[in-house]
């Protein structure tokens, strides 16, 4: 629920590449334990540093109606950010999302996902491939 599980990986990736991103963490809910957003997105974990004229890159992991995105977003430019771009994951069919992302690494099924980072509830995180359930 809002934290891209990837987050390290890209982290090593652009050091590779000379790059020294600063980490930030924003924690968002709209799914709680359960398999179907509440509709209602909620900030679980602020940030901790303004990012007064910096450019930002949101890391998420599911993109589905997009207001988790569009929160996130929200909440960065309130802090100042001069530049905002969003990559997801996976991004699953919807009509009518409140916001795309900039970046998409896999078009996912249209089904409640979990696996390698991605929980039902707690459960099945740590599974070394990408499940989906029913």
């Amino acid at each position: 629920d809002g934290a891209f599980i990837f987050s390290a990986d890209v982290m090593r990736a652009l050091s590779k590449l000379g790059a020294r991103p600063r980490f930030e963490s924003l924690g968002l809910s709209s799914y709680g334990d359960a398999r179907r957003s509440s509709g209602t997105v909620t900030v679980t974990a602020p940030l901790s540093a303004p990012l007064e004229g910096q450019t930002v890159v949101i890391l998420d992991d599911v993109l589905e109606s997009g207001r988790t995105l569009a929160k996130a977003i929200d909440v960065i430019k309130a802090q100042g950010a001069a530049r905002v771009l969003t990559c997801v994951f996976a991004r699953k069919p919807y009509p009518m999302r409140a916001i795309d992302a900039d970046y998409v690494a896999w078009e996912a099924p249209d089904r409640f996902i979990v696996g390698y980072g991605l929980d039902d509830a707690g459960r099945d995180r740590g599974l070394p491939f990408i499940g989906a359930l029913d």
